[in-house]
Parts: C-alpha cells; structure tokens; sequence
C-alpha cells in the first residue's frame, strides 16, 4: 500500500471532500445497487470502518476512494445497464475491502447489520454514529 497513490489513481480530491460526497451519496447508491451487491453487509462495514475516526488514515483514504467511485454519477460501465452496470463499483469495492479487511472491525459490522435492518437510511449515515457508539 505505500505504493499507492491515491491522487494518481482518484484524483486530487481532499479526503474532506471525498468522505463528504460519500456521506450524502452513498445511502441513496447502496438502495439502489442492493439488489445487485451480493456482498451487501460487507460493503456497508467499510462504508462504516471509512467513516470511523478510529481507522488508519491511509485505510480511510482507500476505502473513501472506493466508495466515491460507488457513488459518482459516471463509471466506466454506466450503472443503468442491468447485470453488468455495477460491475465495475464491485470489482474495485472488493478489492478495496480485501485489502483493508482486518480493519474492519466488529464495531463496524453490528452497525452495518443495524443499518441493513432498517428501512429508511440509518441516523448514522448523518455522522453523529461514531459519537454515540465509540
């Protein structure tokens, strides 16, 4: 990993900026790809693990580069396609989440199954998560 580099590959894109348009973003992407994403509560603990402020810098910056690719409204494989649209979202999310694997930690899954539980997006994705449950 301390070869990568995330402005190369990403964008010069601060991590405020990227972690803000994965906050307003991701709830409404997830609801619609969660039909396509067989690996759903893996996803939702590293959307977790990479809001944490508990989690290594370098494992937040892979994992909120990930997860804005999620969710920008351009892809190399346009999302609408049915089948293949979020291809592309799942192969780098998984290799994102393979990497920074031991990261994620019971904290985050019990909030993704929390999440995964409810309807409406959870309160948590609004940021006061990690303030209630440190």
């Amino acid at each position: 990993m301390k070869d990568v580099k995330f402005g190369e590959i990403f964008g010069p894109e601060e991590e405020v900026a990227r972690e803000t348009r994965v906050r307003s973003r991701f709830w409404a992407t997830f609801r619609r790809a969660a039909r396509a994403v067989p690996f759903s509560e893996d996803l939702v603990s590293a959307y977790y693990c990479a809001l944490d402020p508990k989690t290594p810098h370098r494992v937040r910056a892979v994992l909120l580069a990930a997860l804005a690719y999620f969710v920008l409204p351009f892809d190399a494989v346009p999302d609408i396609l049915a089948g293949v649209g979020f291809a592309d979202d799942m192969t780098i999310l998984v290799a994102a989440i393979s990497t920074v694997r031991a990261h994620i930690m019971p904290r985050h899954r019990d909030a993704a199954r929390d999440a995964l539980a409810e309807e409406a997006p959870p309160a948590a994705a609004a940021g006061g998560f990690w303030d209630r449950k440190a």
